[in-house]
């Protein structure tokens, strides 16, 4: 479902190693959403499930995000790992993904779990003290939106020199 290869193919990021390292350094992830032809672009931090292919995020029980993907699950995101702008040069230096696959609102407790514990694990270097915080027993996941991005395809760029 790959619409469109970088022009130049030297700078496509192929190897499966490459990319997982670009996902595992990064934090977070800018998202395009539509509806009713009126475009929405947000900013989450994201926790990847690499067994299943798959993003988590989290996020209030109410608000635009939520309304455009209970009308439209397509989306399209990107994760950059930004190096600076190259003076004299007039280039970047970068690796980005461009990430296409649909948005899914969690509703299940124990993908819930299994989200949030994704989502943590890759944030927190010690996610215990914030479960103890948060996460009383299973009534609190009652107080959080966890919603899930499956992917259905990756494609990455970088720049060379």
């Amino acid at each position: 479902m790959d619409l469109h290869h970088p022009k130049r193919m030297k700078n496509e990021i192929i190897d499966a190693e490459e990319i997982k390292a670009i996902i595992t350094k990064g934090n977070h992830a800018t998202i395009a959403l539509s509806k009713d032809d009126i475009p929405y672009i947000v900013t989450l931090s994201y926790g990847f499930d690499f067994e299943n292919n798959s993003f988590y995020f989290h996020c209030a029980h109410d608000g635009d995000k939520l309304e455009y993907i209970k009308e439209n699950q397509k989306v399209c995101a990107t994760i950059i790992e930004d190096h600076g702008y190259l003076k004299g040069e007039c280039n970047h230096d970068y690796a980005s993904l461009i990430i296409r696959g649909r948005m899914i609102i969690v509703e299940d407790l124990e993908e819930k779990k299994h989200g949030l514990n994704i989502l943590l694990q890759h944030l927190e270097d010690d996610p215990d003290p914030i479960v103890r915080k948060y996460i009383k027993n299973d009534k609190s996941y009652n107080f959080v939106t966890i919603i899930k991005l499956v992917v259905d395809s990756i494609i990455g760029k970088k720049y060379i020199g």
